[in-house]
């Protein structure tokens, strides 16, 4: 009697390719659901002021807005505003960073100063930027290096405390074992210190790039630094509204291009660690 064939199993298709295609669906609906916000957030603006809820002299329309903004988009000084801006905001971030990196390693790796500095890094912590503008004009005028002193001092705390938890965030067994291997000072920083404390890290420079944003354009509202904060306080001395909002809508363009911008530098660079490995696999 002959034996009967099995039937031929069908090979499931591979999970990479499901992974994907639920990954692509994800990011489809995440995008869906960002431009719907988005133009449910249009037509509520539009309609506040079109159907006299607010005053339309104070608040206008959200077409009106987009038109002025436009029209700034074709002025060539709008663009050197822009750079003005992101010229003090990139190097207050700069600065802040490496102060931070260099001082949030060194007191870190002592425990000594790390116990030594900690009343004194809670309390000078809390203290609000813009309440140092009197003193930065005082010392530097209305100058550039008045609002580097407001962006620095902001900044320097989002990446000091992240570097000061990511250094002693380094395991004692690890530590004890590439002390015991022989390993020097620079070496154990590099192989061991370094990679533990840079997800602290990027989290306190994407953070620190946004609140440097945020005090550069302050800096130049306050301190009459050329930039885009100043012509917004130029357009809304002079009464021109959709002005003033059409600047305000750039200046929430370049936060969430920055925060974007540091965010995928974030992934990339930590593209080994397991937070982010976790989510491509989810």
């Amino acid at each position: 009697m002959a034996l009967a064939e099995a039937p031929p199993v069908e090979a499931s298709p591979p999970r990479r390719r499901s992974g994907r295609s639920a990954r692509r669906l994800r990011t489809l609906r995440k995008v869906a659901l960002g431009l719907a916000g988005i133009v449910g957030f249009l037509v509520t603006w539009q309609l506040l002021p079109a159907l006299g809820i607010v005053n339309p002299a104070y608040f206008p329309t959200a077409t009106a807005t987009l038109a002025a903004l436009g029209d700034q988009m074709r002025d060539l000084e709008f663009w050197r505003n822009v750079g003005r801006t992101l010229t003090s905001w990139a190097l207050g971030l700069a600065i802040a960073t490496v102060l931070a990196v260099v001082l949030g390693t060194i007191i870190g790796l002592v425990p000594f100063l790390r116990r030594a500095t900690h009343t004194t890094v809670e309390f000078l912590r809390p203290i609000p930027s813009v309440a140092l503008i009197p003193l930065a004009i005082l010392m530097f005028g209305y100058q550039l290096q008045a609002a580097l002193l407001i962006i620095v001092y902001a900044s320097f705390w989002q990446v000091f405390i992240q570097v000061l938890y990511g250094v002693a965030d380094v395991d004692a067994v690890a530590r004890d074992t590439a002390r015991s291997f022989g390993l020097s000072r620079g070496s154990r920083i590099v192989n061991l210190v370094f990679p533990t404390a840079l997800p602290y890290l990027m989290t306190g420079l994407r953070l620190a790039a946004t609140v440097a944003l945020i005090l550069a354009i302050t800096a130049e509202m306050f301190i009459n630094v050329p930039g885009l904060g100043r012509e917004i306080m130029f357009a809304q001395s002079a009464g021109q509204w959709t002005t003033v909002y059409a600047l305000v809508v750039v200046t929430g363009l370049l936060g969430l291009i920055v925060n974007l911008v540091f965010r995928a530098i974030e992934r990339r660079s930590l593209s080994w660690h397991q937070s982010v490995r976790g989510e491509e696999v989810l």
